[in-house]
């Protein structure tokens, strides 16, 4: 499955998107495959948002001229990861440009931190020998604070500048909420959501994995936009106790709205003995 999550790099919360599972198509011989799933979920993408201006974060594998090409045909920018030994051709040309001049350094102190975020980026380069009119903008950075270096390299469309460069880094490096905040949540606070779960024989999984993520859209709504729910949150200390709660008391009482819920478990409530049903039959 190819999940999607609309993500910023100062918000916790994610939005998940419409999941595109990674599955035979109806009328093909090969199996699918996530460069597939990729083309089929942007498309749908823009048919749902036609207007709506995004900036596509995603790891290295993306970092290939044909699925650039889709975006730039659907009207999205990029931030995409880069690997030197997936993209060889890409650091010998920045490091001949480099030699020629053309590429800026660049470093902003956090002091309060204590760490410095040094860059070198580059417009204007080739993604590879062989689609040499497919170019790209190259931002390198690392991250050094006071007991480790992290270094990181992207190719984007947006042309890079000293005054953007730092906000484009934030924004490449936010892509690890699609780990982290989605698929971490699902998988160990409470969701369920196992690395193997297949699709089953009549496609079964895959409804039940659209529902967990319709729920899941529910809660990180909740999370972004209710106070009530926040609170109650930070009062157990984790999700996974959280709706634990919310479950023992889905069991046993009768309740008329989620607010009702949730107030219930932020300030308390009393519990009464339970009333014995008689069996007159």
């Amino acid at each position: 499955m190819l999940g999607a999550a609309i993500i910023h790099p100062d918000f916790r919360e994610v939005i998940p998107l419409m999941p595109e599972p990674i599955v035979k198509q109806d009328g093909t011989q090969k199996n699918d495959c996530e460069r597939n799933a990729a083309k089929r979920f942007i498309t749908k993408l823009r048919q749902d948002h036609p207007h709506l201006p995004f900036i596509i974060t995603e790891d290295a594998l993306s970092s290939n001229a044909p699925h650039i090409e889709t975006l730039h045909d659907y009207g999205c920018h990029y931030i995409l990861g880069v690997k030197e030994g997936d993209h060889a051709y890409l650091f010998t040309q920045v490091q001949a440009a480099e030699e020629a001049g053309r590429v800026t350094s660049y470093e902003r102190h956090d002091r309060a931190a204590e760490v410095v975020h040094a860059f070198r980026f580059v417009n204007d380069m080739p993604l590879n020998g062989s689609r040499g009119d497919v170019r790209v903008n190259f931002i390198e950075y690392w991250e050094r604070g006071p007991e480790q270096v992290q270094h990181f390299s992207w190719v984007t469309d947006l042309r890079v500048s000293k005054r953007n460069v730092y906000k484009l880094m934030r924004g490449g490096r936010a892509r690890w909420k699609i780990e982290n905040e989605t698929f971490n949540t699902l998988k160990n606070q409470g969701y369920h959501f196992e690395h193997n779960y297949g699709h089953g024989e009549q496609n079964l999984s895959v409804v039940f994995a659209m529902l967990m993520m319709l729920a899941f859209v529910v809660d990180q709504t909740q999370q972004l936009c209710c106070a009530l729910f926040r609170a109650v949150w930070a009062k157990f200390g984790s999700k996974r106790l959280l709706w634990e709660r919310m479950r023992a008391l889905f069991y046993d009482y009768r309740l008329h709205s989620m607010r009702e819920l949730l107030e219930a478990l932020y300030v308390g409530f009393a519990k009464s003995h339970p009333m014995i049903l008689t069996d007159s039959s």
